[in-house]
């Protein structure tokens, strides 16, 4: 039906099977525009459950999804001769968004988890429409999906009903090269033929989580980037501001036996092992007797934001290997109404890590400003300025930090405690995971950019220790920013400079230059 295989040549393809996606396939597919492809196993397993579809079709009695109307209409019973209107009439109502369009990765995140869950033989559908569904991510074809509509209740409608309605060719979408099209024109363009709905197909198509789940795996995926790379920057706030390394000792880690706080005090032995910045204060003559809080609990901060991080990937590992569809078809022929759409055990988690994100920038922006105060840094100049008072050195790049922190604790506020009913009641309590994930992943670039700021301010810090020299691990972390923003001077315009230590940190660099004197990093 579609001669999308040859329209983004030289992509790698990712296998839908009746099991559970990985979460890096995800990412691969979301992010990297990976093509995908059905296992014989899983269109086995869709033409199975299909036939079961098709035997109550014909049964006088009705049968949710199939010969019934929805939410508040399931009492209406629909004649044979309507049920493809009926199913085509779902898809157009429920894709019923306003607003900003969604990011590429996250849309083509929530195209895969769909496909994944037709792809289990628990929805009904046909094979036609799995392998449609599977030319669209293919072909790199992207439904244009709104910011707003989904209250995470029977999944997320709204958001998925977008993306069926690219699937029948109704529609907008932006094609593989980002251009905006109906999507009647760019189906016609990659050879896919658009589908027209049968029995239980449109509910099966629009009735899932997989758009805060999406956002869940891509969250859990940069997060864990980010939690090593804010060891990091501790690593330097403690080396720059004449802290102790001592704390991190492993044997006073395991008097508390949390497995994030092992590992993140690991990290910062790693990080500041052979730093001359450490060693020149490692003497009886030191008088300090104990770092603020912000230095000497990092490993319990950080990891206990890694063990939050560990229990989101168990939740988003679980619902990767779940088929949320209602009605649901069962391996014994049984068509069975559900629960399972709702999203609450996604929701919990995700707000979980927007409170956790919050806090791990709350401590991190802290270190920053004790960089920058004479009465706290140990002997650097005021805001690290070239010359205090003429320059103001990294004064209101620590502003901006704090405006992210503030930002940030205003997105840890829960979305999950504030259902709102909808349907006439049918629908009266709702999960709002979509609106969790959404605030999660402005939380994360949020945290992202406070990551970088203390980079940026670390790293200086560093430059004014000469002739003091940092840790191996540490010195290739600043050579690695120090490429594309210059060391101490004169106050330059400071945005350019912050903007190159996101991508910095975003890019991994910063990660790969510590990693690539250590090892990797736990």
């Amino acid at each position: 039906m579609t001669d999308s295989d040859d329209v983004v040549a030289g992509l790698p393809r990712v296998a839908v099977g009746v099991g559970a996606l990985s979460r890096a396939a995800v990412v691969a597919v979301a992010r990297d525009g990976a093509g995908v492809e059905l296992t014989a196993e899983a269109e086995d397993a869709v033409r199975a459950s299909r036939k079961v579809v098709e035997a109550l079709a014909d049964d006088p009695v009705p049968h949710y999804g199939v010969s019934t109307g929805f939410g508040a209409l399931a009492n209406r019973h629909i004649p044979a001769g309507l049920r493809a209107e009926l199913q085509r009439s779902l898809v157009r109502s429920h894709a019923a968004g306003s607003g900003p369009e969604v990011e590429r990765e996250v849309v083509r995140a929530m195209q895969l988890l769909r496909l994944s869950t037709l792809a289990t033989g628990r929805t009904g559908v046909r094979l036609g429409t799995a392998r449609g569904y599977a030319a669209l991510l293919t072909a790199g074809i992207m439904p244009v999906v709104a910011e707003y509509g989904s209250l995470g209740c029977s999944g997320d409608l709204a958001p998925l009903a977008a993306c069926a309605l690219a699937l029948t060719g109704e529609g907008l979408v932006r094609d593989v090269d980002g251009v905006r099209r109906p999507a009647a024109e760019a189906l016609a363009t990659a050879g896919i033929e658009p589908v027209t709905l049968r029995e239980k197909e449109g509910l099966a198509l629009i009735n899932g989580t997989d758009g805060m789940l999406g956002m869940l795996v891509l969250a859990c995926h940069d997060l864990e980037m980010l939690l090593r790379t804010a060891d990091i920057t501790a690593a330097m706030s403690v080396e720059a501001l004449l802290g102790t390394d001592a704390v991190f000792a492993a044997d006073l880690q395991a008097l508390r036996p949390h497995p994030g706080q092992a590992a993140s005090a690991a990290n910062l032995r790693a990080l500041l092992a052979g730093s001359g910045v450490v060693a020149s204060h490692r003497h009886p003559g030191c008088t300090r007797v104990q770092d603020a809080y912000s230095l000497r609990c990092s490993p319990q901060v950080h990891g206990a934001v890694r063990d939050t991080v560990a229990h989101a990937v168990t939740v988003a590992e679980r619902e990767l290997a779940a088929a949320v569809d209602n009605p649901v078809v069962l391996p014994d022929g049984r068509v069975e109404s559900n629960g399972n759409f709702h999203g609450a055990p996604v929701a919990y988690v995700l707000d979980f890590l927007a409170i956790a994100v919050a806090d791990l920038a709350g401590i991190s922006e802290r270190r920053t400003d004790r960089h920058l105060d004479v009465a706290r840094s140990h002997g650097l100049p005021a805001f690290l300025a070239d010359d205090a008072g003429v320059d103001s050195g990294y004064m209101i790049a620590q502003y901006t930090q704090a405006a992210l922190v503030s930002e940030l604790k205003r997105l840890a506020v829960p979305a999950s405690v504030d259902s709102i009913p909808s349907s006439a009641m049918q629908e009266d309590h709702v999960s709002m995971g979509w609106s969790a994930a959404r605030k999660l992943r402005r939380a994360v670039d949020g945290l992202t950019r406070v990551i970088a700021i203390e980079l940026l301010t670390a790293a200086r810090s560093l430059d004014l220790r000469r002739p003091l020299e940092p840790a191996p691990a540490t010195a290739a972390v600043r050579a690695a920013l120090r490429g594309t923003v210059p060391g101490p001077g004169p106050d330059r315009h400071l945005g350019p400079e912050i903007d190159a230590a996101v991508e910095v940190v975003a890019s991994r660099q910063a990660l790969a230059a510590a990693e690539s004197v250590l090892g990797p990093l736990s």
